[in-house]
């Protein structure tokens, strides 16, 4: 069979950070007679040459290439694709891992599009990640109608040949940007791109010894230098217009602004901050004309000034400023809906200093600018920063974020900004919005996996994006609404809480650490009326949620009795899990007895739930104490039931007879069932 994928892993010196890596590709989904692993040792003087050709020997699909030491991975990923024998190739770090099922998704998606490199979504526990590349799957698209560009890692899946054909390989050596160039080369002639974005295929993971690739300090000289090559690959593959000052502010933004602003530049002693500065002022006045500048936010067209004026004074005072801009968020409700979704609604502002005051606007004459107060340090007296035509570029953005894995997804939300004012011709921008979190998932994204999921809203204006837990600062009486849940099938627990000591919002999915009996203790338990003993708590559950057992614990009142142990069923009634208690316990002895459930399994505590009277004939009855639940919901409940069992019957009665009827017959009986069981 013909190789589909070979993983090419540049190797040095990686001790035991590289065994996440080998654990990951030993549980592909991908057949090991379809994929092939070459680990290209750059000259290791650690144990992991002869760990790696034993662990060759043990599984065929790998190979090691033993090299003299080069001193960077660029040599290692060129070996790898000359001796690769698959159709694609993806590149994976030593310190980083693969998601199991990551190369059988990546390498169908390429495949079925003829695609020449294949994005798949990653998660960092340590480095930024370019979400918005990963809102959706993208099938087809190119560098001209996808925000490629923001995702410069070389940590995809290439088709062999495209990368042969068009001399892709790497500047070999030690040097810097490497992987921007690449990038850079490869997008430009691929005709098909496709991104996953509903699977979290790559893994970046930092090291507890601060290793990570690219970890060390810059040399400025030669860090520019090598992005002089990256911008004229960008030139000579544009024209002059606004798709290259598009891709060129990527790199004015990040590469070259983004090391002279908060919180690198405040780490910088002044030599290697003049440094820096000699190094970028050229690449600026060279390569970033009048359209790239314009189109950068206020705050980082600030930036571009003080760097044109070689202003590094300033730049170090307005880093300061920049550092004190937070997000900052308000929950106003949050609340199951019956889809099993957490809906919310929200308020988002940027603030600064330790005041957490309002980033304020100056109103004048119609149009809107920072307000002098912002760059009174930094710009000369009466220039000020026109932000009009940026004021619709204030939004809002929603996700739910795993705490552990870094797994991050984007939440259905929809925001509004409104100007308010704040007195003297000043005023600012609040977002108002609402959204949804879905820990069973969205079209095309599973359930979430089990763990603590932390809700985050992501502020953006004025050039800066600022992300900010969400729950810290609510509305009084918002936790009343935030009652545990039971979603899917079979049934997890959901459990939103308030983090102590910050009081940020977190769902425990799955039990985590949480446990659904200590969020149930203050709130009510109600009984059915009727014949049969049925419990309501006030656990939020959907149609959708799969019955599930627990077990009933019975304990005399005097404690002299011992305990009885009973299964018993939680269900969907009308929004709530509802435990059916059985009407007899015949093992139980007569008496007044405690009861509780095991909602958290038999080692955790019970919940505790009502008195019980068991009768000499093992039958069993709720305490009369209990409140008893709406009548009106009763109604509707025993109405449901009865269609419910009405429909089963009909099923069970008429459904042979109709199927043999005539289409137009069996469409009229199906109209007929329909309006008798509503």
């Amino acid at each position: 069979m013909s190789i589909k994928v070979s993983v090419i892993i540049p190797v040095y010196n990686p001790g035991k950070y590289i065994q996440p890596c080998i654990d990951s590709l030993l549980r592909q989904t991908l057949p090991a007679d379809e994929f092939e692993v070459l680990f290209v040792d750059d000259g290791s003087t650690d144990d992991s040459p002869a760990e790696l050709d034993a662990l060759a020997e043990k599984h065929p699909h790998f190979r090691v290439i033993h090299i003299p030491n080069s001193g960077w991975p660029g040599k290692p990923r060129n070996i790898g694709v000359g001796e690769a024998k698959g159709e694609y190739v993806q590149f994976v770090d030593q310190d980083d891992y693969l998601a199991s099922d990551a190369l059988r998704r990546l390498y169908e998606m390429g495949h079925r599009n003829g695609s020449d490199i294949v994005i798949g979504k990653v998660a960092s526990n340590f480095r930024g990640v370019p979400h918005g590349v990963f809102k959706a799957d993208r099938e087809k698209c190119t560098i001209h109608d996808a925000p490629l560009y923001d995702s410069l890692t070389p940590h995809k899946m290439f088709r062999a040949e495209f990368l042969r054909e068009n001399k892709i390989a790497y500047p070999e050596g030690k040097r810097r940007l490497e992987d921007q160039l690449y990038m850079m080369e490869a997008y430009f002639p691929a005709k098909v791109v496709s991104i996953l974005g509903s699977y979290t295929c790559y893994y970046y993971s930092k090291r507890d010894d601060g290793k990570n690739a690219g970890s060390t300090r810059i040399v400025p000289s030669g860090y520019y230098g090598n992005l002089r090559e990256v911008l004229d690959v960008v030139m000579a593959n544009t024209e002059p217009g606004e798709f290259r000052d598009l891709l060129l502010r990527r790199f004015y933004r990040v590469e070259m602004l983004g090391r002279l602003s908060e919180p690198n530049v405040l780490k910088y002693d002044e030599a290697y901050l003049g440094e820096m500065l000699e190094a970028v002022r050229p690449l600026a006045e060279e390569f970033m004309g009048e359209g790239v500048r314009d189109g950068l936010g206020a705050l980082t067209r600030v930036r571009s000034t003080l760097l044109r004026r070689d202003d590094s004074e300033g730049l170090l005072r307005f880093a300061r400023f920049g550092l004190s801009v937070k997000g900052a968020t308000r929950l106003e409700t949050a609340e199951w809906r019956s889809d099993g979704k957490l809906a919310v609604t929200v308020s988002a502002r940027l603030v600064h200093g330790d005041d957490a005051e309002p980033v304020r606007l100056l109103r004048r004459d119609g149009r809107f600018y920072l307000h002098p107060e912002l760059v009174q340090d930094v710009l000369e007296a009466g220039e000020l920063v026109d932000v009009t035509d940026e004021m619709d570029q204030f939004k809002a953005e929603m996700s739910l974020r795993n705490r552990e894995t870094a797994v991050e997804w984007p939440c259905a939300a929809e925001f509004t900004s409104h100007v308010e004012d704040l007195g003297d011709d000043a005023c600012e921008v609040v977002l108002r919005g609402s959204g949804v979190v879905s820990p069973q998932g969205v079209k095309g994204r599973g359930p979430v996996s089990k763990g603590f999921w932390d809700i985050w809203i992501s502020v953006r204006g004025l050039g800066l994006v600022r992300k900010a837990r969400l729950g810290a600062d609510r509305v009084t009486g918002v936790e009343t609404d935030l009652r545990p849940a039971l979603l899917g099938s079979p049934a997890r627990p959901v459990i939103p809480y308030f983090t102590d000591p910050h009081g940020n919002l977190t769902l425990d999915v799955a039990r985590r650490s949480k446990r659904l009996a200590p969020y149930l203790e203050n709130r009510p338990v109600q009984r059915m009326p009727g014949s049969r003993p049925e419990l309501r708590l006030d656990v939020f559950t959907r149609p959708k949620t799969a019955p599930a057992r627990t077990e009933l614990v019975l304990s005399s009142e005097g404690g002299g009795g011992g305990t009885h142990v009973v299964s018993a069923e939680i269900r969907n009634v009308a929004g709530r899990a509802h435990i059916a208690v059985p009407t007899r316990a015949a093992s139980v002895p007569a008496g007044r007895w405690n009861l509780a459930a095991r909602l958290d399994g038999e080692k955790d505590a019970a919940l505790p739930l009502c008195t019980v009277t068991v009768r000499s004939n093992g039958r069993l009855r709720l305490d009369d104490g209990l409140p008893v639940v709406d009548p009106q919901l009763v109604r509707a409940t025993v109405a449901k039931r009865r269609k419910a069992a009405l429909r089963r019957r009909l099923r069970a009665v008429g459904g042979p007879v109709v199927r043999r009827l005539p289409a137009p017959a069996r469409k009229k009986l199906r109209g007929l069932a329909a309006r008798l069981t509503g």
